[in-house]
Order: structure tokens, then C-alpha cells, then sequence
């Protein structure tokens, strides 16, 4: 496999491990988020198993054992009532609108242009939930680094993408 295609891989690899982290954080933003915004939660959490499914394909695809969900994963602050769900879930999206800013880069053809989409539906969904938009969505957690970009999460440290510290943490199991 050459360097392009085992960064195209990393890249895939990374997304699919940052929308099973949003799957997970949906899961707790679902259990509290207010009746108002139920439906559109629910919407989000659909969205972001299709996309797990899809990128599960890619990395078999790409020759590739694509990496599994942790059992459970840390959450940047505590979720205990609507107004956190809230907050929490327009950080879901920031993270997973970062790691597809990162695909975007590695990828090309078909595959660039699905990254792409999935940035554009993350960083919308971000300002309906925040209840307005970011310059450039899914760099502002990389402007902190000597390259303006951040590393590629794994398994081990995504709980909804790069730079995770800021947003959640380890997986718990």
C-alpha cells in the first residue's frame, strides 16, 4: 500500500472512530435533550450510524479491518439536563466536522466529495444546535497547533474526534 493510501485509510479509520463516539454521545444527548428538540436529536443520531455504516464499508473497501466502538467513552463535562445535551451535542458535531476537514485532505474522487458532505451536515447541524456557525467548522480545534492542524484521532483517544481533550476525553472501556 503506498504512503497516499495508507493516509487515505488513517483518514477513514479516524472518521469512522469519531461517529462511533457521536453515536455514543447522541445516545446520552437523547437521554436528556428537552421534548423540543427531541426529534431533531434523533435525526442527528440516525444520521451518524449511516454514516459509521458507510464508513465501515470504506475501510473494508480500502483493504482495511475497520476499527471497533469502546464500550463507553468520557464526556468533557456532565449531562445533566437539557441545556448541557445541548451544548454537548453541538460538540459532537465540531469534532466529527474536524476529522472530515482531515479526510477531505487525504481523500480524493468519490470519497473526498462524501467527506466533504459530511463536514458541510456536521457543521450545520453544530450552529442549529449552538444556534450560530464558526468560520472554516472543524478547524477551530486545530488553530492551537504549529500546523493549524491537529492529529488524526484512534480508537483509543476519540470520543467525537480530534483534539479530544477539549471536547471529551478517553474511551472508558
Amino acid at each position: 500500500m503506498s504512503k497516499a493510501e495508507d493516509g487515505r485509510l488513517d483518514a477513514v479509520q479516524a472518521a469512522l472512530a469519531a461517529e462511533h463516539a457521536a453515536v455514543y454521545g447522541y445516545g446520552v444527548v437523547g437521554g436528556r435533550i428537552g421534548e423540543e428538540r427531541r426529534t431533531e436529536a434523533r435525526a442527528a443520531y440516525d444520521a451518524h450510524r449511516a454514516r459509521r455504516d458507510a464508513l465501515a464499508r470504506d475501510v473494508r473497501d480500502l483493504g482495511g479491518e475497520p476499527v471497533v466502538s469502546a464500550a463507553g467513552y468520557a464526556l468533557p463535562f456532565s449531562v445533566p439536563d437539557s441545556a448541557a445535551a445541548v451544548r454537548l451535542a453541538a460538540q459532537l458535531e465540531d469534532r466529527v466536522a474536524g476529522v472530515y476537514s482531515d479526510l477531505v485532505r487525504a481523500a480524493e474522487g468519490d470519497l473526498r466529495a462524501t467527506a466533504a458532505g459530511a463536514l458541510r451536515e456536521a457543521a450545520v447541524r453544530a450552529a442549529r444546535w449552538r444556534g450560530g456557525s464558526v468560520a472554516f467548522p472543524g478547524l477551530a480545534e486545530r488553530a492551537g497547533t504549529p500546523t493549524g492542524r491537529g492529529p488524526a484521532p484512534d480508537a483509543s483517544d476519540t470520543a467525537t474526534g480530534p483534539a479530544a481533550s477539549s471536547a471529551t476525553a478517553s474511551p472508558t472501556a
